[in-house]
């Protein structure tokens, strides 16, 4: 689908679901990582996830835009835009458009869980840590022998 296709459609959803006009533009942006779509405030243009596109199909798509587009007109007509906004809520349920996209991806795996382990020389302690740390600096707890990285 090319970002002409997906104004095209935001347009026909537009008219279908809200029967208001969209005069703005679609993008596919593929940089979006986390969410599935977003509203600009300046430009008024609405960009969405292509990734969600291909995993999750024209269902998923069609809801984000939705929710995008609810975004749009609330901000459009000087009304409460924000997802905290009671105006944005009763949108959401009149339209029948969802609150939360599919999860792309999963926040855990992108964190690494990368540790460093330090062993006292003297009592050999194991010290766990998330930060690596200088050993010349620090000493052991418990019998405040030298630590060495494991």
């Amino acid at each position: 689908m090319t970002n002409e296709e997906l104004t095209g459609l935001i347009r026909e959803i537009s008219w279908t679901s809200f029967h208001k006009e969209f005069r703005h533009e679609g993008v596919f942006n593929s940089r979006l990582r986390t969410t599935g779509g977003r509203y600009l405030l300046r430009s008024h243009n609405i960009e969405i996830n292509p990734s969600s596109y291909e995993k999750f199909g024209y269902a998923e798509l069609e809801g984000i835009i939705k929710h995008e587009l609810c975004h749009y007109h609330l901000h459009i007509e000087g009304r409460g835009y924000k997802h905290r906004d009671q105006d944005f809520r009763e949108l959401l349920k009149k339209t029948g458009s969802p609150r939360f996209c599919s999860m792309l991806e999963n926040k855990a795996k992108q964190r690494s869980a990368k540790s460093y382990v330090y062993q006292c020389v003297a009592c050999k302690t194991n010290y766990t840590r998330k930060i690596r740390m200088n050993t010349e600096r620090y000493r052991c707890g418990r019998c405040s022998g030298k630590l060495a990285a494991q």
